[in-house]
This record gives structure tokens, sequence and C-alpha cells, in this order.
């Protein structure tokens, strides 16, 4: 995801009932920490998610899971202040959503619970993908998040040198996350779909 919205329009951190007020029904908007952050999803970014939104509800339908994927929907912690996730895709828990408090009213999950597995796309501003979401995501115990990084941006620490188009996928054991890098021609390993039959170059060249 990309960079952060103009400094000078935005003046104090906001609260979450503020960010709702002014960019809740913009999709291309996030809040950490009260701040805002424009993700501006370019056309390629948005192919790499369709494509693996795709792929991943084909799974959903053939296993007859009661799951959906969820595209841009935010994600408030309820643990965290002044912070509001709009994930790339989210695969949601159907059965988990009678707990949400917000959600039969708006596109808001709040507890990691509902959630079996998160996707960002990784843009320009890729510290929040590889760091700051890595630990939130395991805090709220969702068992699975791929950070799919097509255009190797992520920094060396990360994806090694040279940087490389690679897919990270976290896994969540003992309430942290194992990370397990795919590149190239490799076949991609889910825990939460292990039908999957995906290597890591075709998730990634679909936006190429």
């Amino acid at each position: 995801m990309t960079t952060t919205i103009d400094q000078a329009k935005q003046q104090k951190p906001l609260s979450f009932e503020e960010f709702l007020t002014l960019y809740g029904s913009d999709r291309r908007y996030e809040l950490i920490d009260g701040e805002v952050f424009d993700l501006e999803p370019t056309g390629l970014h948005e192919e790499v998610a369709a494509f693996i939104t795709t792929k991943i509800c084909v799974q959903i339908d053939s296993a007859g899971l009661p799951w959906f994927v969820l595209q841009r929907g935010l994600l408030r912690p309820s643990n965290i202040g002044m912070t509001a996730f709009r994930p790339d895709v989210a695969v949601v828990d159907r059965n988990e959503l009678t707990k949400e408090p917000l959600w039969s009213e708006q596109s808001i999950l709040t507890l990691g619970s509902s959630i079996k597995l998160v996707v960002e796309v990784v843009s320009s501003n890729w510290q929040n993908d590889y760091a700051r979401k890595v630990e939130d995501y395991s805090v709220l115990g969702i068992p699975e998040y791929w950070i799919a990084d097509y255009v190797g941006s992520g920094g060396t620490r990360h994806i090694g040198k040279p940087k490389q188009p690679t897919l990270s996928i976290c896994t969540l054991v003992n309430e942290e996350y194992e990370i397990q890098q795919f590149r190239g021609t490799q076949n991609i390993v889910s825990f939460t779909f292990p039908g999957l039959k995906l290597t890591d170059e075709q998730v990634l060249r679909a936006g190429r």
C-alpha cells in the first residue's frame, strides 16, 4: 500500500469517528495511529488483488466453507486506538459476524476472530505492510497474512538482496507469525487453503 495524505490537510491526529466522517465512504484511505494514509491503488496493484480474490473464492466455493472475501472493508481493532486498517483482501468467517458490533450497519470488522486470512498488496509505502501490520495482525490472532510485493519494493531486511518480487506468507504459530517467502516458480503453501495450486510467479505477475 502507498503513501500518506498531504500533511497540510491533517493538522492533528484523527479519531476513528472523525476518520469515518471525513473518509469512511472512500475506500482509498486508512487510519494508523491517527494519521490518514492514501492507499493510491494503481491498476497493476488492483490486478494482483483481483487475481488473489478470484483464486480464493474458488477454494471457498469448492470446499463449501461459510466464508466470503471482503475487499477494502475496514478493520478497526478494538485494542488499537485511532487505527482502522483497510486490507486489500480479507477472508471473513460468516459464522463470527454475530459477534461484530458494527457489522450490521457498516462494513467494519473489529475482531481478528472474524478473519481467516488477510492480504496486503505492496505499493510504494511498504513499511506498514512489512512491519506494523505484521505485528498488529498477529496480535489480533489472524491465522494467515499474505504480503504480495509484486514489484519487490520492500526493504532488503524483509525481502533480501538483490530485491525481487516476493510473496511472503505469514502463518500464526504460538501467537507470532512464521514467515515463508516465495519467489519465481515456487509453489506457494497456504495453511488456510491447502488445495491452492499456485506459484509465486502466477500471483505476482498478475500485476505485470
